[in-house]
């Protein structure tokens, strides 16, 4: 259960959220709102100033795969996010992303300052259109990161293709089946209570929303859209190699995706994807003959959104391979099922079904077997608006791993959101 501390934490924040919605604060955040917004027509020069601060508290089961990082079973996140938008004309559009927080994902960590996101977008304007974006954003694979942010979510924790972590290394290569089945915590090829020891090694499918850098060619009609980008590394790369500095080019990455509109209830995708996934601090180690570029990552996925009325309903299938030289390859399937239903104005309730598989391959010995852990998990979340800028979201996580000697798992997460 959350420790005494979390609850006094939390039980203080839900009184001075509760005091700040009976004083009505709708008013005193929108005039905030407007001395955020500066324009000057005659220019067509156009700035805003806008974010969210979130509180989060986290209790989970441990060993955890997900990317929450402590060795706990709770945790107290604070993250205050701040976006800058400027609109110059009809063309160009430049925005950054700025967060305080104890690290791009859950951790028991010191807190930091990132720019997460900048770039500029330069658009046709009229539909179709054609727009350039260069910078460091967000990937256009998907359609889960466009609707990530806290407030638009209706989840705390991503899906498990964004932040379920899997048995490979960015930071070394496997030369054996059985390395790979032991990075996988695969039984009998590692020691009981050592889940936790390598989990900064891993990486999942995609990494959150992938704010690597890099630059991206968008054309859009009434009906379809077509995004594809270029990027310094490949979308499960670690959230510090997303920097131009300290990644580099040598591995570009190359994602895109097609989307088409049949009408305003329906929304389908399709998406691909390729890169290196190893970190250059592995280029010493791997054997006479290969590179980095041989050990690439390969992911197609399928989208799918549907809304009417109170109803919305989101589905995503990621299918990913991994080359392995001299080794083999190996594939996962990841997919997710979420619904949303708004009961009222203020409060709506969703449900997540999520799973992920893994291929088989054969170890050293010869017979097939899986190369890593089955999951699936059945996600929980109601969330209350307390006033158009305030709302507070409970999470509850039940997830069953096959092949573990802790089968059933769970995170519970409370997080209330103050958006101005």
């Amino acid at each position: 259960m959350i420790s005494k501390k979390h609850i006094g934490v939390i039980g203080v924040g839900l009184c001075l959220l509760a005091s700040i919605a009976v004083a009505d604060i709708d008013d005193v955040f929108d005039r905030l709102d407007q001395r955020l917004a500066i324009g000057f027509p005659e220019r067509q020069f156009y700035f805003r100033a806008s974010g969210t601060f979130d509180l989060a508290a986290y209790e989970l089961s441990q060993p955890s795969a997900d990317t929450i990082y402590t060795e706990n079973q709770t945790l107290f996140v604070p993250r205050l996010s701040v976006y800058f938008d400027a609109q110059i004309g009809k063309q160009v559009h430049l925005f950054t992303q700025t967060r305080v927080d104890r690290g791009f994902d859950p951790a028991n960590a010191p807190l930091e300052a990132r720019l997460d996101e900048y770039a500029i977008r330069i658009s046709s304007g009229e539909k179709p259109s054609f727009a350039l974006q260069l910078g460091k954003f967000g990937t256009v694979f998907g359609s889960w990161v466009r609707r990530h942010g806290s407030w638009e979510n209706p989840f705390v924790t991503p899906p498990f293709a964004y932040g379920r972590l899997i048995g490979i290394w960015g930071n070394r290569a496997a030369t054996s089946a059985e390395m790979l089945l032991r990075w996988s915590h695969i039984p009998p090829y590692y020691t009981v209570g050592t889940e936790n020891a390598d989990k900064y090694f891993r990486f999942p499918l995609i990494w959150g929303p992938a704010y690597s850098t890099g630059a991206a060619a968008y054309f859009e009609t009434d009906r379809a859209e077509i995004a594809v980008e270029v990027k310094n590394v490949d979308l499960s790369a670690q959230p510090d190699s997303w920097s131009p500095d300290r990644e580099g080019w040598g591995h570009p990455a190359v994602s895109s995706r097609f989307g088409w509109r049949p009408n305003e209830m329906w929304s389908l995708g399709f998406s691909a994807s390729t890169g290196a996934y190893l970190q250059p601090s592995a280029t010493s180690v791997l054997g006479p003959g290969t590179g980095r570029n041989e050990y690439r990552e390969y992911v197609v996925g399928q989208d799918l959104s549907f809304a009417w009325h109170h109803w919305q309903i989101w589905a995503e299938i990621v299918e990913a391979r991994y080359m392995i030289p001299q080794v083999t390859h190996v594939d996962v399937l990841s997919w997710y099922l979420e619904t949303k239903y708004k009961f009222t104005p203020r409060f709506s309730a969703a449900l997540r079904l999520d799973q992920q598989r893994y291929g088989h391959i054969s170890d050293d010995n010869g017979p097939s077997i899986r190369w890593g852990r089955n999951t699936w998990a059945i996600d929980v979340a109601p969330t209350l608006r307390l006033a158009a800028h305030l709302q507070l979201k409970l999470q509850y996580s039940l997830q069953h791993e096959d092949d573990s000697p802790r089968p059933w798992g769970h995170v519970l997460v409370l997080q209330s959101t103050l958006r101005f």
